[in-house]
């Protein structure tokens, strides 16, 4: 089977911007394994001379730096597609005053208006100077809440669908404009006439809906996480009834986490691949998504990348794909996946759930412990063992042993901050002063190791990315170290009788999570109040 695109999307907007030579390492890697096309996710993150501060202090990419990309893609028979937003997740643009009067509700653009066109008008003018290719990503996925903020307020109550169609149709003549035949993610076409469904048994759009889509915009079915080839098969279905070239975005899982997850993206790849061979999709690219930070690199998911594209050409065995990859890159397909351990529990060594203990544990609380209940329900994760695996098999990762260093610091760092706050509160409800004196050395201990992976994180980051953005993770471990010798603090001044009580350890901790040891964004991870 012959695809006309098989590629990668990465995402370079969610606070880490790779540099230009990252992203030519990140090319060869794809040219080698067989990929034909990039598409850069750029919310904000490009130059716009006629938006000065669009991509404000947020290390976009210049005209030349994206001019050099493209040349280099094209010189290892890659296409680099540009990949924007036209709708929604406008998030850091929606926070600067200068563009206030662009938003309808939260990060989506207040449609209708002229300066909103004028706006889009200049972001396409930008993008056409700086890219060859004249096919376009044009985003407009999960605005939810489209129409219903200050266009509500100016225009009453309107179908949410017509509403989208006429920017659609809006933004499909500027795209038009300059060339570009786009495509866009298909989510809000479903979820506006499906109650908020995108995936279901029996979600159909109708024949009227289908007609308002212009001639010139294709969609994109995007789908990460379904085990079933069916559930694809079904999708596939629905999105051929609108009678237009069809793409389809697959995960390769390096959001949500410091850790890869290889072995839930072969799980919910395969079987998507079945679906797109059967039904001779030709125009295939996998996401490479930064959610709430861009924590994880994406060179970690080097055995995923090469797996997709061996299920692309009909290869399912598991150990044809090992040796493929070890000649291929001269590495242990197994010594990558190894990258998976911080988010495995003992009930889930084999990586079927989506859980990511390594940061949910990096950021719970030692006096809170929002997420204690699920720990001591999962009981001990050996971190020191995956601290030490993760050690040792950095001495065969070659280029990539800084990710496993990386990771390794992270777990040993874990070995002592996982369990802190459920041995706090123990030692407290029984009023062991002893108990609770010695835990005032392992929360310096804790303060160290994770001082040690702030360093070796950095170091991956600038490595791998612009230093924009880095201020947000270090904001984030270093309010763990600051918490954590601030707690330590506490604990000191109780025992010297100096304070009551206290009080967070007071409080019973209830069943939180019906998921366990995951939290998908930061600000829902260190604390119940606003952050």
């Amino acid at each position: 089977m012959q695809y006309e695109y098989f590629g990668l999307m990465l995402d370079c907007s969610r606070n880490a911007v790779m540099k230009k030579e990252t992203v030519f390492r990140m090319i060869d890697i794809m040219s080698k394994i067989g990929y034909n096309a990039l598409e850069l996710y750029t919310e904000d993150t490009y130059e716009v001379d006629e938006e000065p501060y669009f991509g404000y202090f947020r290390g976009r990419y210049t005209k030349e730096e994206i001019r050099e990309i493209d040349v280099y893609a094209r010189s290892r028979g890659v296409e680099l597609i540009p990949c924007i937003q036209t709708l929604a997740h406008f998030s850091c643009p929606s926070r600067l005053p200068v563009y206030s009067e662009l938003w309808d509700t939260g990060d989506i653009l207040l449609v209708g208006e002229e300066r909103t066109y004028q706006f889009l008008d200049h972001l396409f003018a930008a993008v056409a100077e700086m890219f060859s290719s004249r096919h376009i990503n044009i985003g407009m996925d999960e605005a939810h809440f489209i129409g219903l903020g200050k266009y509500l307020d100016k225009h009453g109550f309107r179908n949410r669908f017509d509403i989208l169609a006429e920017h659609l149709r809006k933004v499909a003549a500027i795209a038009e404009k300059y060339g570009f035949v786009a495509h866009m993610w298909s989510d809000m076409f479903f979820r506006l006439v499906n109650g908020g469904e995108y995936y279901g048994k029996g979600l159909s759009v109708p024949g009227e809906v289908i007609a308002k889509v212009p001639d010139n915009v294709e969609l994109c079915y995007w789908d990460y996480n379904h085990v079933s080839e069916a559930d694809y098969d079904e999708m596939i279905a629905a999105h051929r009834k609108f009678g237009k070239n069809l793409w389809f975005a697959g995960g390769v899982w390096s959001w949500c986490s410091y850790a890869p997850y290889n072995g839930l993206t072969q799980l919910y790849m395969k079987p998507a691949m079945k679906s797109i061979r059967k039904n001779n999709i030709k125009r295939v690219f996998f996401t490479m998504w930064g959610d709430n930070g861009k924590d994880c690199s994406f060179f970690a998911l080097l055995p995923s990348l090469y797996a997709v594209k061996r299920y692309s050409e009909g290869v399912f065995d598991d150990e044809e794909i090992k040796r493929g990859f070890r000649e291929m890159f001269g590495f242990r397909f197994d010594l990558f996946m190894l990258l998976d351990l911080p988010n495995r529990v003992p009930s889930d060594m084999s990586g079927d759930w989506l859980i990511n203990p390594c940061k949910c544990l990096l950021f719970n609380d030692c006096f809170l412990g929002i997420y204690d209940d699920a720990l001591a329900a999962e009981g001990h994760i050996a971190w020191d063992d995956y601290a030490k695996c993760l050690k040792d098999a950095a001495a065969e990762a070659g280029e990539f042993s800084y990710i496993f260093k990386t990771l390794s610091v992270l777990c040993s760092a874990l070995a002592i901050k996982g369990e802190l706050g459920l041995k706090t509160r123990k030692a407290y409800r029984e009023r062991n002063r002893e108990a609770l004196l010695a835990l005032t050395g392992e929360y310096e201990e804790a303060a160290r190791r994770v001082q040690a992976f702030h360093e070796a994180f950095c170091d991956l980051w600038l490595r791998e990315n612009k230093p924009f953005g880095l201020e947000v993770q270090e904001a984030r471990i270093g309010g763990v170290i600051l918490r954590l010798r601030s707690a330590k603090s506490r604990i000191l001044r109780y025992l010297n009788d100096e304070t009551e009580k206290i009080d967070e350890l007071e409080e019973s901790p209830m069943k939180y999570s019906e998921e366990g040891l995951f939290c998908y964004r930061y600000a829902d991870n260190i604390s119940t109040g606003l952050v």
